[in-house]
């Protein structure tokens, strides 16, 4: 039987601030040169062939567990049994913050964070490769990556050719309302300001999580956006708080408001909808007519890793398809792995089966047409669009 997780509510992190972690993320635009470590000083002795384990730093929730045993991964175990290498698995990570905090110490002054593959956020990812404190992957070991990553995925702005990072899994951030309560269709973001959503309407109040999708409502390409098309957004999104359009602004807890039926549409992700569907067929989750923005979780193996080459065989072991569908099959995001698709519809199991079918797992052509990969806040940027984003959403 296909097991559905529950979704973790800090996987996609809920606020964003400008204090504290948050701030350091800076600190390669701000001449702070501590902070940056040149390519040189990146690696450390690999000591995988001597020494066959690895340490690897996850989110809640996000990696497939035994129906009968919750403390059992099958698809881990495996790659344990079949490669001899013990996985050091932790579920450390509920902030990308917070983990930037716990180990940017380390980082900035050259020293080990005690990992070896750590999964973050792409906005996130971005601060890192910045400041040079993750190690570049050798694609020579991962032939299941080069062949099976996603096109969509393969290079964003902050790292080209991903040559850094390598998604774990992906998702969309749309549109979600109740078709049954509100009586008729969404199809586009303009479709949010309608009269009959007043005061029944949340938008996401983390800056990196909201600001795509309300750019692509106003037409903007959002590979490619600027200040200016930031700036225009905010001004919109201010009068619509005004007129009392907004309920409020949300971290993950809009899911409670919609189920509730206190709203009746929201800004939303694709895996927390695949959740309430199961209990509410009229949830329904759209990728508005403008485009929506997909965006990933990705591995990355920290500057001075001991067991790198342990980290990137572990990574390309997720990325046989027959695997990457086991995991798909669990967690329910976006697969990063579009070749897993044609495992899961040769189940023999009918649930199985059925989510090979499912967009938000596997996006049709047509989805896919109207999703991007978002150009990300430079540090240069970031301090000047979260205090005008922040004043709005009221942090």
């Amino acid at each position: 039987m296909t097991r559905t997780s529950p979704h973790a509510p800090s996987r996609r992190s809920l606020l964003r601030t400008l204090t504290g972690a948050a701030a350091l993320g800076t600190l390669a635009g701000c001449g702070v040169p501590a902070a940056y470590v040149e390519p040189g000083d990146r690696s450390a002795k690999d000591e995988s062939a001597a020494d066959r384990r690895l340490t690897w730093a996850n989110w809640p929730l996000y990696i497939d567990t035994d129906d009968d045993d919750a403390g059992r991964r099958p698809t881990l175990e495996a790659f344990e049994k079949g490669t001899g290498i013990s996985v050091g698995y932790t579920e450390e990570i509920n902030d990308n913050d917070e983990f930037f905090g716990k180990i940017s110490p380390s980082l900035m002054n050259h020293q080990r964070t005690g990992r070896d593959l750590i999964v973050i956020s792409d906005w996130m990812c971005a601060r890192f490769v910045r400041l040079g404190w993750v190690q570049r992957m050798d694609r020579s070991r991962q032939p299941n990556v080069a062949e099976h990553l996603d096109p969509l995925l393969r290079s964003p702005a902050f790292d080209p050719g991903r040559r850094s990072t390598v998604p774990w899994q992906s998702g969309i951030t749309g549109i979600a309302y109740d078709r049954r309560r509100l009586g008729r269709e969404i199809r586009g973001v303009a479709d949010l300001w309608a009269s009959d959503l007043k005061g029944r309407l949340t938008l996401l109040s983390g800056l990196d999580e909201a600001f795509a999708l309300l750019m692509q409502g106003d037409g903007v390409d959002i590979t490619r956006w600027t200040t200016a098309d930031f700036h225009r957004v905010c001004d919109r999104v201010e009068r619509e708080v005004r007129r009392g359009q907004i309920r409020r602004f949300t971290g993950n807890d809009y899911t409670k408001d919609l189920v509730s039926g206190d709203v009746l549409a929201c800004q939303a992700y694709s895996g927390d909808v695949i959740q309430l569907q199961a209990d509410n067929p009229d949830i329904r989750f759209v990728v508005p007519e403008e485009g929506a923005e997909l965006w990933s979780d990705s591995l990355m193996i920290p500057d001075r890793a001991r067991h790198k080459s342990n980290a990137e065989r572990l990574i390309d072991y997720y990325y046989r398809p027959e695997v990457a569908a086991e995991l798909a099959a669990w967690v329910n995001y976006v697969c990063p792995v579009p070749a897993a698709r044609e495992v899961l519809a040769a189940s023999k199991d009918k649930d199985t089966a059925a989510l090979a079918d499912n967009p938000l797992i596997f996006p049709d052509s047509t989805m896919r047409g109207r999703l991007a990969v978002a150009r990300d806040i430079t540090s240069a940027e970031r301090l000047e669009l979260a205090k005008r984003w922040n004043t709005i959403v009221g942090l």
